[in-house]
């Protein structure tokens, strides 16, 4: 075996995700008539929002995947299998909870 082949079997490194992300789990997808499209979020309490023909044709999302929104506000799709063995529901940190409550504002007690 050639050296040239040798490398191009050779297995790829192999790299673990860290990074956090938001994201939504996807209910529809649906063509708007004006253009873009609608996507329904099987999360509960969740909008419908819009996304872009260039978003469509690019990511394609189906129903049952995730919409991602990365950190430095890259909007992407992945399908449900590939989000769900790389990722795990966070949940707030009593730092993010404090500052939620404290721009509710102020408690009233009678």
């Amino acid at each position: 075996m050639s050296d040239e082949q040798e490398q191009a079997s050779r297995e790829m490194p192999r790299y673990k995700c860290h990074k956090e992300v938001w994201a939504l789990k996807i209910k529809d997808v649906i063509l708007q008539p004006a253009g873009g499209h609608l996507i329904v979020p099987e999360d509960e309490g969740y909008a419908a929002f819009h996304v872009s023909d260039e978003y469509r044709a690019m990511h394609k999302p189906q129903p049952g995947g995730y919409y991602v929104v990365y950190d430095d506000g890259y909007k992407s799709y992945s399908p449900a299998a590939a989000f769900d063995s790389g990722y795990m529901r966070v949940e707030k940190s009593a730092l993010e909870l404090g500052a939620a409550a404290r721009a509710a504002g102020p408690e009233e007690s009678y």
